[in-house]
């Protein structure tokens, strides 16, 4: 296999500003981007920082296209007194240059044009706020160069796993390493401290290194070296290999902070007609199937899906999007057609009383910490997997775009807590490959198995957030250092 190892450039710590004045409270920004599973992850980051940290005042600070997400309004109605947050003036798709390009190009850009908004932002700030410190999403990282113009002590905080970070971080010199399209290479890549991963497993805007997506990712990890350290949403018992090989390689420090899950969201009331039926079915009974924030099937893979889950004779509950032609056709915008006409002919009626279909939006950890339910079936964000893992769930992966497909090789080869389904050359999954994998699941010797894993998995998660835990002792470790 191809190895690797690191090489990786210090950031000098900038001297300490207005001592006085940040003897009482210790303030600090920071920036995510235009996409709700980031800006969530972020907030409950600043959330647990405050909490711990109570002298701690976070502003954070969103890029938006067009309008703020609905989503990201509701969270941030129920922040804490010291938790601010202000959204830049909004950048209009129709003025993105390539608005027909993938979500995170699209997301890429909006960042980009909101930097000078950013500084300007950041520059008033700190006209009247002695901030300390700027902690900045990766795909926001232009914002490190503006943080060392103003003089501030820069962190990374890293919604996925350590292993991705592994990878951000490598890519400048696999980059010069591989010559052909990471698909192509016939070498498993081998990231320190982390599982084998082969070139198509490695994420979905890696696999074309002529297009613009390409282009701007290895920009951004070019420019992680100047991160005084990173915050990563992970914890040591699951990545523990990675973790080590981080911290020995690097000379910025690197903290698991992690599992940080969205937490006390609002139910509508469509969620709790879902967990209504939940309530009357079996422990352990219900496959919970959900693509995330912004995942989209073709029309052709719904309807496998769909008459998957009928063949399985499963129960399940599943949140439902309407189909694209996009993997993330729903990251920016979603659609707007109701997406129960794009199911089969019949397919309510065949499955009435074992199967419950949610449009667009269901409360995921209620659903997930449910007693009824026994499996979940994902797209692999990494947000997704870490609530499955934190409330006990197997999975079934099914990734989609974006660095799910390195989650799933984590999760099914390195933590083995869950089984993965076969693709077809054109791309798809068939009817009953899905079943197959579905009974597996639920009902298997080997889905018994996954289960009895990912229940020491969970015991370990809650073990990490104790009092004398590993990510709340780096957690703990991180805010003394800004002090």
């Amino acid at each position: 296999s191809l190895h690797l190892s690191y090489t990786y450039i210090s950031n000098h710590m900038p001297e300490a500003r207005n001592k006085d004045s940040m003897a009482k409270t210790t303030h600090i920004a920071v920036i995510s981007i235009p996409a709700f599973s980031h800006q969530a992850s972020i907030v409950e980051f600043s959330k647990r920082l405050v909490h711990l940290h109570r002298h701690f005042h976070v502003y954070c600070i969103f890029p938006t296209i067009d309008a703020p997400p609905p989503a990201t309004l509701a969270m941030l109605e129920s922040l804490p007194s010291n938790i601010n947050y202000n959204f830049l003036p909004p950048v209009h798709k129709q003025d993105l240059s390539h608005d027909d390009a993938p979500s995170m190009v699209q997301i890429d850009l909006a960042v980009s044009q909101s930097m000078p908004s950013f500084r300007h932002m950041l520059g008033s700030l700190l006209s009247t706020t002695p901030l300390v410190a700027l902690i900045a999403d990766p795909f926001a990282n232009e914002a490190l160069e503006i943080a060392k113009e103003f003089n501030l002590l820069s962190y990374i905080y890293f919604p996925p796993s350590a292993m991705t970070l592994s990878l951000f971080l490598q890519l400048p010199a696999l980059h010069e390493l591989v010559s052909c399209e990471y698909r192509d290479n016939k070498e498993a890549i081998q990231l320190p401290g982390c599982v084998p991963i082969q070139g198509h497993d490695l994420p979905s805007h890696f696999q074309d290194r002529s297009n613009l997506a390409y282009k701007l990712i290895l920009e951004r990890c070019k420019r992680l070296s100047l991160a005084n350290g990173f915050l990563v949403n992970s914890f040591s018992n699951i990545e523990e290999g990675t973790e080590r090989a981080l911290q020995e390689h690097n000379s910025s420090s690197v903290y698991l902070i992690g599992p940080i899950i969205q937490t006390g969201l609002s139910s509508e009331s469509k969620g709790s007609e879902c967990v209504g039926w939940l309530d009357k079915q079996s422990p352990n009974s219900v496959l919970y199937v959900s693509f995330g924030s912004g995942g989209t099937l073709s029309q052709q893979q719904l309807n496998e899906l769909a008459f998957g889950l009928e063949l399985s004779d499963k129960k399940f509950l599943w949140v439902l999007r309407a189909p694209s032609d996009s993997a993330d056709g729903a990251y920016v915008v979603a659609s707007k057609d109701d997406p129960l006409k794009f199911l089969p002919d019949g397919f309510l009626e065949r499955t009435k009383g074992r199967g419950f279909v949610v449009t667009s939006w269901a409360p995921q950890t209620q659903i997930l910490s449910h007693v009824s339910t026994g499996g979940f079936l994902t797209h692999c964000g990494w947000n997704s997997a870490l609530e499955s893992i934190v409330l006990g769930v197997p999975m079934v992966t099914w990734p989609l775009f974006a660095e799910q497909r390195m989650n799933a090789v984590l999760l099914t080869e390195g933590l083995k807590v869950a089984l993965r389904p076969k693709f077809n050359e054109n791309g798809v999954a068939e009817r009953e490959e899905i079943a197959k994998v579905i009974k597996g699941l639920m009902v298997g010797e080997e889905g018994n198995e996954i289960r009895e894993r990912i229940e020491k998995i969970k015991d370990a998660a809650a073990d990490a957030l104790k009092e004398d835990g590993s990510s709340r002792m780096a957690l703990y470790q991180f805010g003394t250092q800004m002090e």
